[in-house]
C-alpha cells in the first residue's frame, strides 16, 4: 500500500472491487511475483470507464509492459476500437500478446516495441485518450508531445503522478533531488498549466492524472 493514504484505505477500496476474469487475475499474480509495474484493478476500472465516458474509439498508451492496462483499455474502446500497446522490451510485447489473446481483445490492439516517445512522433492523427506510464524522467517530454495529438474532448491521462508521496519530500532532501521526482513535478505543474486542458489529479493508487482536452 502507498505510504500516502491512511491506512487501511487501499484495502477497503479493494475489497469493494468484484472478481477480475482469469486473464486478469494471472497478470496480478505475475506482477507479485517477478515484480511487474501494473496499474492495478482498481485504476484499470477507472480507464474502463473513462473511455466509456468519452466514446473513445482510439487510445495510444506510452509505456505498457505485459499488457494489463491495455486489456482495460481495449474493454473500453469495444468492438471496432483500437489501442495502440508500446513497450520497449520485446519478451514484454511477446508475454502481451499472449494475454491479448486469452483475452479475447487481440483484434482491438495494435501491438508496437520500440520507444514509445518515437513511436507516437510518427503517427498522423490525433487519438481520443494518450495514457502516458513510461520512464518517469520523460514525462515533461511526453506532456510536450502527447497534448497536441489528443482531440478536442479527449482525455491525457497518466500514471504514478504522486510518485510514491515523493512529490511532497522537503526541498533539499534526496527524494526531492531525485530526477524522476522533479520530473513528476515537473509533469505535474506543466499538466495543469496547460489552458487548453482541464486536468484533475485523482489520489487513486499512486496518482493518476485526467485532463481533458476543451
Amino acid at each position: 500500500m502507498s505510504e500516502i493514504f491512511r491506512d487501511g484505505i487501499d484495502e477497503y477500496v479493494h475489497s469493494l472491487l468484484p472478481e477480475r476474469d482469469e486473464t486478469l487475475l494471472a497478470i496480478e499474480e505475475q506482477a507479485k511475483l517477478r515484480n511487474i509495474p501494473i496499474v492495478g484493478p482498481a485504476v484499470g476500472r477507472l480507464f474502463y470507464q473513462l473511455a466509456q465516458m468519452v466514446g473513445a474509439e482510439s487510445v495510444f498508451e506510452m509505456g505498457s509492459a505485459v499488457g494489463y492496462s491495455t486489456i482495460w483499455w481495449a474493454r473500453g474502446v469495444g468492438d471496432g476500437g483500437k489501442v495502440i500497446y508500446t513497450d520497449g522490451d520485446r519478451k514484454n510485447s511477446d508475454e502481451a500478446r499472449g494475454y491479448f489473446r486469452r483475452a479475447g481483445v487481440a483484434d482491438r490492439i495494435d501491438v508496437r516495441t520500440g520507444d514509445a516517445l518515437e513511436l507516437l512522433s510518427e503517427e498522423k492523427g490525433q487519438f481520443d485518450i494518450i495514457f502516458c506510464d513510461i520512464d518517469k524522467d520523460d514525462y515533461p517530454r511526453a506532456l510536450k508531445l502527447a497534448a497536441p495529438r489528443v482531440r478536442k474532448g479527449g482525455l491525457l491521462v497518466a500514471d504514478n503522478t504522486l510518485w510514491h508521496g515523493r512529490v511532497l519530500a522537503p526541498a533539499g532532501s534526496e527524494d526531492a533531488e531525485m530526477a524522476t521526482t522533479r520530473a513528476i513535478k515537473e509533469f505535474n505543474t506543466a499538466l495543469y498549466g496547460l489552458s487548453d486542458f482541464f486536468t484533475t489529479l485523482l489520489p487513486l493508487r499512486d496518482g493518476v492524472s485526467v485532463a481533458l482536452k476543451h
